[in-house]
Formats: structure tokens, C-alpha cells, sequence
């Protein structure tokens, strides 16, 4: 008799939507946001941080340490000044997105350039496209070297490709092209003295003819 009373059909179902609400419960608490990284400053821009948290609201409590701020917080966007106010939106923003932190009494400005600059470490415009990429490598082939070697490398919209390596000298090297630099430049040096000479003696030669020819009258 017990084992049919179990088989009742609605204590069948009780158990289980009891079964379904519990693991329910526990997907969706076992499955809290991701975390994403951010780039966030302070109202001058002087202060940059990466951080990454999975809500606003944890960004928020970061960047409240990273920038040494007080008091409460407002989230922009760096490149337009967009307020960053629910959740929601929080969570469309893509990765590593430019954020700024400002605190009461603090507004949003624009760069003083009005120009979105790009590189060292930021991202580029989004919908832009490359026309040249350069890039600079600097290296030593030997530790003798006393200037490293210089590698430069120019990329046009991303198809056509250059390079020029600068290799760097050692000490004697350097040594032996300054010492044959200046012996060219001395040499340079006397042959324009020997033309000021010529040319000067030449003059009084020409001085001394023309007073000469200039006592002899014809009577």
C-alpha cells in the first residue's frame, strides 16, 4: 500500500516541479557574468588603469581604488562622454572599451587636439581602415656594438610591404669611418685653399699687369 501511495500522480508532479525549480535554481546561480577587461581614466586623462570586472557596478568599486577616487562615481564613455547608467548597456559594451570615471562635479571634455589619437598601447578607431603601418625595431647583433641596428619596416593598406635595416657599428668601425670622414673633409679643405690661392694670385697678377700697362703711354 505504501508503494502505490507513492505512485500518486500528484505527488508525482509536486516532486517534480520540486526537482525542476531547484535545478533551476542552481544553473542559474551557478552561472554568474563573465569577467571582461576594460580601459578606464580619470576625468584628465593622466591616470590609465586596465581592469576587468563582469558588472557596472564592480567596474565602479575597481576603479574607485585603481584612481585613488571618493564619493560617488559616474561611468562615461571616453570618446563621446556617453553615460554609462543600467546594466544593460553595461553589458553591450565590447571589450576593452575606453571607459572614464568622474566624480561629483566633474564633466565630460573633449581632447584638446579634437583629434582621437591611437597607438602606444590604445586601440584604433573602430570602421577604420589602415593606409600605413611602420614599425621600428631596434637590436644589437653583437654585445660590442656601440649603436644598435635599426630595423624599419612600412606597410600600405596592409598589401605592399618595405623594409630598410641600418646596421649598427662597433667602436673601432665607428672609429676608423670618423677618422677616413675627416681625412676627406681635410682633403676637401686643402683643395679649396689651393683654388683661393690660385685664384687670389691670379688678381694681383692681374692688378700688377694693368698698373704697368698703364705708365707705358704711347708718345
Amino acid at each position: 500500500m505504501e508503494y502505490l501511495s507513492n505512485l500518486d500522480p500528484s505527488g508525482l508532479l509536486r516532486s517534480v516541479s520540486n526537482m525542476s525549480s531547484d535545478l533551476g535554481r542552481k544553473v542559474w546561480t551557478s552561472a554568474p557574468p563573465p569577467q571582461r577587461p576594460f580601459r578606464v581614466c580619470d576625468h584628465k586623462r593622466t591616470t590609465r588603469k586596465g581592469l576587468t570586472a563582469a558588472t557596472r557596478q564592480e567596474l565602479l568599486d575597481k576603479a574607485l581604488e585603481a584612481l585613488v577616487l571618493s564619493g560617488a562615481l559616474t561611468l562615461v564613455l571616453e570618446e563621446d562622454g556617453t553615460t554609462v547608467e543600467s546594466e544593460d548597456f553595461f553589458q553591450l559594451l565590447e571589450d576593452d572599451t575606453c571607459l572614464m570615471v568622474l566624480e561629483l562635479g566633474q564633466s565630460w571634455r573633449p581632447r584638446r587636439s579634437g583629434v582621437l589619437p591611437y597607438g602606444l598601447g590604445r586601440e584604433k578607431p573602430k570602421h577604420s581602415q589602415d593606409i600605413a603601418r611602420i614599425t621600428f625595431d631596434v637590436y644589437k647583433q653583437s654585445p660590442r656594438d656601440l649603436f644598435g641596428s635599426l630595423n624599419i619596416k612600412a606597410t600600405f593598406y596592409g598589401l605592399y610591404s618595405m623594409s630598410c635595416d641600418i646596421q649598427g657599428l662597433g667602436p673601432k668601425r665607428i672609429l676608423r669611418e670618423l677618422l677616413r670622414w675627416a681625412s676627406s673633409l681635410l682633403q676637401g679643405l686643402g683643395h679649396l685653399l689651393l683654388g683661393i690661392s690660385s685664384t687670389l694670385r691670379r688678381a694681383v697678377e692681374g692688378s700688377e699687369r694693368w698698373q704697368r700697362q698703364g705708365r707705358l703711354k704711347p708718345y
